[in-house]
């Protein structure tokens, strides 16, 4: 029914995504029977300088070109961003909205001088906000990245992580990144977030999200690469976004680059397409790969067949712990699933950071758990050991965090005595 991993993933993203469409209603002359007209996706334009910007778009079209791709329609360099419509060698067909911004190396005061950066802003005020717009049926594929116009470079982050942002704040990375990229073509690596300090900004409901993010960078010719990528891996968690693009390091054809990055992403979730439709079909909330669903799937799975385990089930809902079970029949237990990062302290041992997307504005420290809030964490090994295993802690033996009175620490060593594998063992300190 479904083809191949390409519709599959194509499909996929049409089901989780879909949301109604907004309805704006117009004046109608009296041979108009239209009850209005529908948008489906839309995004700020900002008025930008087209002699600045011009060397960005025209990256941007040359990278695509060298992959033989057509271009068929692009916004004018004075409008940002930038949205291109082109062809793929196949004849396939495909959008996105580029939010381009200049990288380079500018020395600047109290910085280290083996730093590099893109700065985030368009046009000359630089105290609001940039509202990153993504497409919720998937039509669209955003990207948000600074270029390096001498070293024919890009260097990409996650657009879901960085919506909203503060115009003016700029994204950092280091002189040995930009080696990697020179000399490999593509790489990825971690970057440490942190709350914006400035207090003249717009104040937003919620904090944004300062979890650990992954950048993407590549050459020139690597850019179609990372359009199917987050085209097709849009909102993975960062230890499964280092994953996925680390198994990248070789150029697709682009012919068929979209059906190589579905089988990709297939392969390392170890799942069928088959069984994530029905995964998807069975969800009532966004949740694909998106922020460990697979593997909370994988997580089930296994606690179904642990001996004294009953009642075991997934919750649904934002906010709730992932799965709720019950051991040698007492009351019920509840199981928060966490993907580790890809990277890992000294040792090999295992980093998690482990905080929420998101903060109430009057309680920065919402951000961080609590003890009471599930009772046992299972960190998920699959980013570092490509294998669907996991480590179990109780709770009330993790370390508290420094700042925040009753939270847990955000950065979290997944190791002994705290974590074990034997989740009975762990469960039975709860009796």
């Amino acid at each position: 029914m479904w083809g191949d991993a390409t519709s599959c993933v194509r499909a996929l993203s049409t089901m989780v995504c879909a949301q109604p469409v907004s309805r704006v209603m117009f004046p109608m002359s009296d041979d108009d029977v239209s009850i209005g007209e529908e948008t489906a996706f839309s995004w700020k334009a900002y008025s930008v300088s087209a002699h600045d910007k011009e060397p960005l778009l025209q990256f941007l079209r040359e990278s695509l070109e060298q992959r033989g791709c057509t271009v068929v329609n692009v916004t004018p360099s004075s409008r940002a961003p930038f949205h291109i419509v082109f062809d793929l060698p196949g004849g396939e067909r495909m959008s996105v909205l580029a939010y381009a911004f200049l990288a380079n190396t500018k020395v600047t005061k109290n910085r280290p001088a083996d730093e590099h950066r893109f700065q985030i802003k368009y046009g000359s005020h630089l105290s609001g906000v940039l509202d990153v717009a993504v497409d919720p049926l998937g039509v669209t594929t955003t990207i948000f990245l600074g270029i390096d116009i001498e070293r024919k470079i890009f260097i990409a982050a996650d657009p879901l992580m960085n919506n909203p942002s503060p115009m003016s704040r700029s994204v950092e990375f280091k002189a040995e990144n930009v080696d990697r990229i020179l000399e490999y073509g593509w790489c990825a690596w971690e970057r440490d977030r942190r709350e914006a300090k400035t207090t003249t900004r717009r104040k937003f409901e919620l904090l944004p999200d300062i979890r650990t993010e992954i950048l993407i960078g590549g050459k020139q010719g690597r850019l179609l690469d990372l359009i199917l990528l987050e085209r097709i891996a849009r909102g993975l968690d960062p230890g499964e976004r280092h994953l996925v693009a680390e198994k990248l390091p070789v150029l697709p054809d682009p012919r068929s680059a979209s059906s190589a990055i579905s089988h990709i992403l297939l392969d390392e979730l170890q799942i069928a397409p088959e069984a994530l439709l029905d995964l998807i079909s069975s969800a009532s909330r966004l949740k694909m790969a998106v922020r460990g669903w697979v593997a909370e799937t994988h997580l089930e799975s296994y606690l179904k067949t642990v001996q004294g385990v009953t009642d075991c089930a997934r919750l649904q809902g934002d906010g709730k712990p992932d799965i709720s079970l019950r051991w040698k029949g007492g009351p019920p237990m509840l199981i928060e699933c966490k993907n580790v990062l890809r990277t890992t302290y000294a040792g090999g041992i295992p980093k998690l950071d482990f905080q929420r997307t998101r903060a109430s504005k009057a309680d920065p420290c919402s951000r961080y758990y609590m003890p009471g809030d599930f009772q046992v964490l299972a960190a998920c090994l699959h980013p570092i050991k490509e294998e669907w295993v996991f480590e179990f802690a109780l709770t009330a033996n993790l370390p508290p965090h420094s700042s925040c009175a009753g939270r847990i620490s955000n950065n979290i060593a997944v190791n002994a005595p705290a974590f074990s594998a034997d989740i009975q063992d762990v469960l039975d300190r709860l009796i």
